[in-house]
């Protein structure tokens, strides 16, 4: 009974517009104070604990590094970059675009800024080379989910720190999910792009200017080596790597491309600070709901009841998808991961699923509830940015929306893509 009512006050503080944050908060600390008399000092600490930990200390890091190459209006140059070799044939541009999107992933670990770092670039580009306004802010928005798999994804950097996996792990186990998705998404854009008849410019690469414009653009490309070369290598650990990765983008856009002044770069900073607060209070609050749900002893009784039905990794895995699938509908990936894994990957442990394999697919089904309306985050950025009205965005997304969909079947149905490189 004590649970459905703490549900449901969560729910009600949630829908009446309580951010996750502090709904939480407020469930976990009623809980802990009045259920199990728990004096609030070492609720207090129960909560401090929860974000004192080493690893979380990249997610700023990461947030200004990112922040940074979005306000350097790198994502043109990218685009540009790319472009000259391969937009002669039909969707080449459109390719491009999700080419360029696998590097920003590669750098700010989140699909929303991927898709605001590239969707001003994108309306620009696309439609001046015959390209529909919604196709062209579809590609992005899809494209732009790939940030929460590629590493340094902010997905795995919060799944890592509530259920005490390995950070380096799964910012290695999202490579090659990473890399097939975005393969996947390509393959769509070139198809979609065929049958509208959408770009085509001249008969050949323009190996020319890919030469002239390479040296301008060498130093945004080293950025995802940087992170992901050194992670991989064992040279650095994520923290250590964020602080770097973030001392790199100052020198990008202040001494290289000039892209920004320090005036815009301390803006940048409070921007990410803002943006950190937030998800730290959200890991506050899940750190909290944990000690909740460890207490209830709701983790250890619904492992006890799968693993007493002998249910199979396949059927455990059916029902975890389809679910979340709805659930996306109405909530944000933070919100999904903060609440459902503290429960999800014990039951997951119990019936045999991989621990780093099942944190790559609660990731690729974040990325489609970032699709999913009424609350997918990247159709409303976009939406935001093109002006076009929701239910235009959700029809030009329909086709890519698929893909999605079959990522996540071949991601479920193959632990090996997940584990290769580990």
């Amino acid at each position: 009974m004590t649970t459905i009512v703490a549900v449901a006050a969560l729910l009600i503080l949630v829908a009446s517009g309580v951010h996750i944050a502090l709904a939480l908060g407020i469930i976990a600390v009623g809980l802990l104070n009045f259920n199990y008399s728990i004096p609030v000092v070492l609720i207090a600490q129960m909560a401090w604990d929860s974000i004192d930990k080493y690893a979380l200390v990249c997610i700023p890091f990461f947030i200004f590094a990112g922040n940074l190459m979005s306000r350097g209006n790198l994502a043109l140059v990218i685009l540009e970059l790319v472009g000259t070799v391969i937009r002669w044939f039909r969707g080449g541009i459109a390719l491009a675009l999700a080419i360029s999107s696998v590097f920003f992933a590669a750098v700010n670990g989140s699909s929303v800024a991927c898709a605001v770092a590239l969707g001003p670039a994108a309306v620009k580009l696309l439609p001046a080379e015959g390209y529909s306004t919604r196709f062209a802010a579809s590609v992005v928005a899809v494209c732009g989910t790939l940030g929460l798999m590629i590493p340094p994804s902010l997905t795995f950097i919060l799944i890592g720190s509530i259920v005490g996996l390995p950070i380096t792990d799964l910012f290695i186990a999202g490579i090659v999910p990473g890399l097939f998705e975005a393969a996947l998404l390509g393959v769509t854009t070139l198809v979609v792009s065929r049958i509208n008849g959408y770009g085509g410019i001249g008969h050949r690469p323009d190996w020319k200017g890919f030469g002239q414009k390479l040296p301008g653009a060498a130093g945004a490309l080293l950025m995802p080596v940087l992170i992901i070369g050194t992670i991989y290598m064992g040279w650095f650990t994520p923290t250590e790597v964020s602080a770097l990765a973030a001392a790199y983008a100052m020198v990008l856009v202040l001494l290289v491309y000039r892209t920004a002044n320090l005036a815009a770069v301390w803006d940048t900073a409070r921007e990410s600070v803002m943006q950190t607060v937030m998800i730290y209070g959200v890991l506050l609050g899940s750190g909290l709901l944990t000690a909740v749900l460890t207490r209830l002893g709701i983790a250890a009784e619904l492992t006890g009841m799968l693993t007493a039905a002998q249910v199979s990794p396949f059927e455990f895995l059916l029902v975890v998808n389809l679910c979340l699938i709805v659930i996306g509908m109405f909530l944000d990936g933070v919100s999904m991961i903060v609440l459902l894994a503290p429960i999800l990957f014990p039951m997951a442990s119990a019936v045999g699923v991989n621990p780093i394999h099942f944190a790559v697919i609660m990731t690729a089904l974040v990325e489609v509830a970032t699709l999913t309306p009424p609350v997918g985050l990247n159709l409303f950025v976009m939406s935001r940015i093109t002006k076009l009205p929701l239910h235009e965005m959700v029809r030009g997304v329909l086709p890519f929306y698929g893909a999605r969909l079959l990522a996540l079947v071949i991601l479920n149905a193959f632990p090996a893509l997940s584990l290769a490189l580990l």
